[in-house]
């Protein structure tokens, strides 16, 4: 179930809010992880029982880890056989078919094997089942002994299938202890609506120019059109995803959880650095806090810090997926972040702000270039298109098409991926609140409206 369909927003949500305001305090964990678990199993019901296995495994193996701590053994070898157990699920669900298409590709064997179906959202649970783990071990939090609660955490459904990535220290105190006011409530309200306006207004209709330019022959591309194409895909994947997020924000608030935020206007960045500092803020700081600076982070000899970067972004690319074009995107950002830190960063720093942006997102549109291809083969073709290497015409009849059809789609979808239309709404909300809420409420109708006569409703990171 999306949280951009008609039976989310006005068949699931109004009956668990009623359920759940309804309910004591003290059993409205009970109507969330009820809820929760409908809401995972709505498309996939068998996998919900991996998801339950892994909330039993994790919370029994952090008692033990526990124990073993305070009784001093130090558990461990309980905590390293529980990261095993966890990474080997991942993986075995994540990466088996990757794994056996490689094999068979370098040893030219013909293996044969079952797709597995990817649970969804398995890389953001199981992230957050092992920010727990180490937390537990390196004793930064204490052990959750409420199997429902820890339950809940994992489960919980507006961070569930998309994130954010929601550490456990962050929410542990939430689980027992949050007030919803009417004013909260609201706010989380006004968030979801704003994110359902970016992920259906916004996304999907770019998803619709992308997708148009995607399925053009050879002939019918020009470079023109081809970088139209790549720079659709870079305003859908964001409005699709910080959308998204903004509507697991404003739902968590509604029921009195405060997640962390995933996005900061990341296009206005001057630099690849401050591009991943505001791009999927939660699960940059995963890596950081889980592995590059157990790693060392930057207190290492420089060699050493060079090849913890390309660990972290090989491990980051491999995270969105189970495929080499992924592993090369991160790889492709390492590399980026490496010259950034070590050759040229100094001098990005003494150029004009618009240089330094113009320098930002034409690494990034190229990013999501790698990053949205199928093969190396596509990416290979598409970089050749779009850089006058395979004898494409600069413009063509389809190219003018799409920026006459789309010139102001573009303009808005430029203008909204920066502060300044948040910030005029809020100077709107100061003046008027009425005016405010009428738009707000037209951009509930507008969707509403996209969703019952259009058929076109991805979302991206479903797949991760």
């Amino acid at each position: 179930m999306l949280f951009s369909s008609i039976y989310f927003i006005y068949y699931f949500l109004p009956i668990l809010l009623a359920l759940y305001f309804i309910a004591p305090d003290k059993y409205r964990n009970t109507v969330m992880l009820i809820f929760s678990l409908i809401f995972y199993s709505w498309g996939e019901p068998v996998y919900v029982f991996l998801m339950i296995f892994s909330a039993i495994f994790n919370y029994s193996m952090a008692i033990d880890i526990h124990r073993d701590s305070s009784t001093g053994r130090g558990g461990r070898g309980t905590f390293i056989f529980t990261v095993v157990v966890n990474l080997f699920i991942l993986g075995f669900f994540k990466y088996y078919g990757f794994l056996m298409d490689t094999v068979n590709g370098i040893l030219g064997t013909d293996i044969k094997y079952t797709a597995l179906a990817l649970p969804i959202g398995i890389s953001f649970y199981t992230f957050q089942a092992l920010s727990y783990i180490v937390d537990v071990y390196r004793q930064k939090v204490g052990v959750q002994k409420n199997l429902l609660d820890f339950t809940l955490y994992l489960a919980l459904f507006p961070q569930l299938i998309a994130g954010p990535v929601v550490q456990y220290k962050d929410i542990e105190d939430q689980l027992h202890n949050r007030t919803i006011t009417l004013s909260e409530f609201g706010i989380g309200a006004e968030r979801f609506i704003l994110g359902l306006g970016k992920k259906v207004l916004l996304a999907n209709n770019f998803g619709a120019v992308y997708s148009y330019v995607s399925s053009l022959s050879s002939d019918d591309q020009s470079v023109a059109g081809l970088w139209i194409g790549a720079f659709a895909f870079t305003l859908q994947i964001y409005f699709d995803f910080s959308g998204y997020s903004d509507m697991a924000i404003g739902l968590g608030k509604m029921f009195g959880f405060t997640f962390v935020e995933n996005f900061n206007y990341p296009y206005i960045s001057k630099s690849i650095t401050e591009f991943w500092r505001r791009w999927h803020i939660s699960l940059s700081s995963w890596f950081r806090d889980y592995l590059y600076l157990p790693l060392g982070g930057n207190r290492v000899r420089v060699s050493r810090h060079i090849i913890n970067l390309l660990i972290v972004w090989a491990l980051t690319g491999m995270w969105h997926g189970a495929s080499w074009n992924f592993i090369i995107w991160g790889m492709y950002y390492g590399i980026l972040l490496i010259l950034e830190k070590y050759l040229w960063g100094d001098r990005i720093n003494t150029l004009s702000p618009r240089i330094q942006s113009f320098y930002t997102m034409f690494f990034v549109v190229i990013g999501w270039v790698i990053f949205s291809s199928d093969s190396l083969n596509e990416v290979i073709g598409s970089l050749q298109g779009m850089f006058f290497l395979s004898g494409k015409s600069l413009i063509n009849s389809s190219a003018l098409y799409l920026i006459r059809t789309n010139l102001v789609l573009f303009a808005i979808g430029i203008l909204a991926s920066t502060p300044e239309v948040i910030k005029q709404y809020k100077t709107l909300i100061s003046r008027n609140k009425v005016i405010a809420l009428i738009m707000l409420m037209l951009v509930l109708v507008l969707s509403t409206a996209y969703l019952v006569y259009s058929s076109y409703n991805p979302f991206l990171y479903f797949r991760f």
